[in-house]
């Protein structure tokens, strides 16, 4: 069984692109491992999505990094709105 590149470069893109979202966020709370996660999973499966469609002009070998990049963003973009939609956590027992 031989792994290919496609997991490998959606993990760095995946990584990058996490970077870039909570440098911009400001703050790298509980969610971090989530917004690495679906942005890794959402470069896999934006490059799985484009590869198939054949609409991507940007390419490392196969790996179609715009729709890559896009849906992983919107990976990031869904555990945002599920962290805040989600119930409150609470710490009143710290006092």
């Amino acid at each position: 069984m031989a792994l290919g590149p496609a997991p490998v470069l959606a993990l760095l893109v995946g990584g990058l692109n996490a970077a870039v979202f909570l440098l911009v966020r400001g703050k790298a709370g509980w969610q971090m491992l989530g917004v690495l996660l679906a942005a890794s999973l959402g470069a896999w499966a934006g490059d799985a999505t484009a590869g198939r469609l054949g609409i991507d002009p940007i390419h490392i070998g196969d790996f179609h990094v715009i729709a890559a990049s896009v849906v992983a963003w919107a990976g990031m973009m869904f555990v945002v709105v599920l962290s805040i939609l989600g119930p409150a956590r609470d710490e009143s027992w710290r006092s």
